[in-house]
């Protein structure tokens, strides 16, 4: 239990009951960034988001959620606590995706942990429509350097928000899947989730 936890943690003087803490948290000023952890037909994933919306989503057996929690404390905001249900609305919209019911994320997305050219690779990529697709050099044209395809690689590798900003749906010019954080698998499960097909016995996001 971090140290916030434990302060918004003493029982409420008027009635003697225990706070909710995320609210306790929020009403003090003190959460910044809500996280929570879900299984999903990718593995466990860890979501985050801040009052401007979601900020990052890690793929957890790839990114240790240790990391991830230290880098969103240092570059985001140290007051970050487990909030399940701050998270309840693109939870939601991915349980909907995966399931095969929905094309377009309506989710708030807060961008500061992008920047740059970076930043204008994730925009252009987050225009591919749903089960499209589009190449590195597309997208490096986009951004304003047709002859950074490499970097616009290295942009989407470092894609904080997954999935959501859709950098599954960049191939190669030959049709090749190129690279993806957390595996080439993972890549090929979202393609195949957008290939009208859903996925079959899909049950739903659950809390791990």
């Amino acid at each position: 239990m971090t140290d916030i936890e434990t302060q918004l943690r003493q029982p409420l003087p008027e009635t003697g009951r225990l706070p909710d803490v995320t609210e306790a948290a929020a009403a003090a000023g003190l959460l910044d960034v809500a996280y929570a952890r879900v299984d999903s037909p990718l593995g466990t994933l860890l979501l985050a988001a801040t009052p401007k919306g979601l900020v990052r989503i890690a793929y957890v057996d790839y990114d240790d959620e240790d990391t991830v929690l230290e880098q969103l404390a240092a570059r985001v905001s140290p007051r970050l606590l487990a909030a399940p249900r701050k998270l309840d609305e693109p939870r939601r919209e991915l349980d909907e995706y995966f399931a095969g019911r929905r094309r377009h994320f309506e989710t708030p997305q807060d961008w500061q942990l992008i920047r740059g050219f970076a930043r204008r690779v994730l925009a252009a990529t987050a225009h591919v429509p749903y089960g499209a697709t589009a190449t590195y050099k597309q997208m490096a044209l986009e951004a304003g350097n047709q002859r950074a395809f490499r970097a616009a690689g290295n942009a989407l590798g470092s894609n904080p928000i997954p999935i959501i900003v859709p950098c599954h749906r960049i191939l190669h010019a030959d049709g090749g899947l190129g690279g993806y954080t957390g595996g080439l698998d993972k890549k090929r499960l979202l393609l195949a989730v957008e290939s009208g097909q859903g996925l079959l016995g899909y049950n739903g996001l659950k809390q791990p």
